[in-house]
């Protein structure tokens, strides 16, 4: 496949930064765009996947939506590593808190993932693939969290195929028993795929539902209120 991609319609690589935040709602990107990025270009409007490019601190730094679940996230993060020579994704989403301790607005880091999701079948045998991001990374956000002061748990998170979940209520109760911080769709396909490209993945959440207390967030809150995340994709970004 060539570029633009039927997907992405940035006609040239350098339109696209080496680092990408990449939340699920393309509303979010354009909000980290217009309150974070300066020198602002857009690449990508197609599909309503807005796209953009600009600096923080003089970084350069792409940001752009993903949609929601594994496999339409993975087209991006395909497309984004293999034709347009992007090193580094950076998920930036909201995710449901499975442990009591894990509250509404705190910031999680995944330090793995773990899904329902078939993507693996047929590669490993009748291995299971574990998923993780880059180490490296891994550890330079949990050090600038605790720098920010900002409320951060690290783990393993889930990433379900499901929204609307029918799932037994004893798998989450496993789940929980066995210290999954909470709940999201995507980072177990970006961490398959930076890893099918030897590339660099990683995932940072704001809790904004606690499937514990059973609250959630507003709409308006998921767009635009969850900066402290935002920042900290940004602070650790590489340029």
């Amino acid at each position: 496949m060539t570029i633009p991609t039927p997907h992405i319609s940035a006609t040239s690589k350098d339109e696209i930064a080496k680092t990408v935040l990449m939340p699920g709602d393309p509303l979010r990107a354009k909000f980290i765009a217009d309150n974070f990025l300066e020198d602002v270009t857009q690449f990508n409007k197609t599909r309503g996947m807005l796209g953009y490019t600009g600096y923080y601190k003089g970084k350069r730094v792409s940001v752009m939506g993903s949609g929601m679940g594994i496999p339409s996230a993975m087209i991006y993060y395909n497309e984004l590593f293999d034709f347009y020579d992007v090193d580094l994704i950076i998920r930036v989403g909201t995710a449901g808190s499975m442990q009591e301790d894990v509250k509404l607005h705190d910031i999680v880091i995944a330090s793995s993932a773990c899904s329902e999701s078939s993507i693996n079948d047929n590669l490993f045998g009748n291995i299971n693939f574990s998923v993780t991001p880059d180490f490296d990374l891994l550890v330079k956000a949990v050090d600038k969290s605790k720098e920010l002061g900002y409320t951060t748990h690290c783990g393993q998170v889930h990433s379900s195929d499901q929204f609307y979940s029918e799932t037994d209520p004893r798998v989450f109760d496993n789940l929980k028993k066995y210290g999954i911080l909470c709940v999201e769709m995507e980072s177990y396909g970006l961490f398959m795929a930076a890893r099918k490209h030897n590339k660099k993945g990683l995932g940072i959440f704001t809790i904004s539902d606690s499937l514990i207390e059973n609250v959630a967030d507003s709409a308006e809150n998921r767009q635009k209120s969850y900066t402290n995340m935002m920042e900290l994709a940004l602070e650790v970004a590489e340029a």
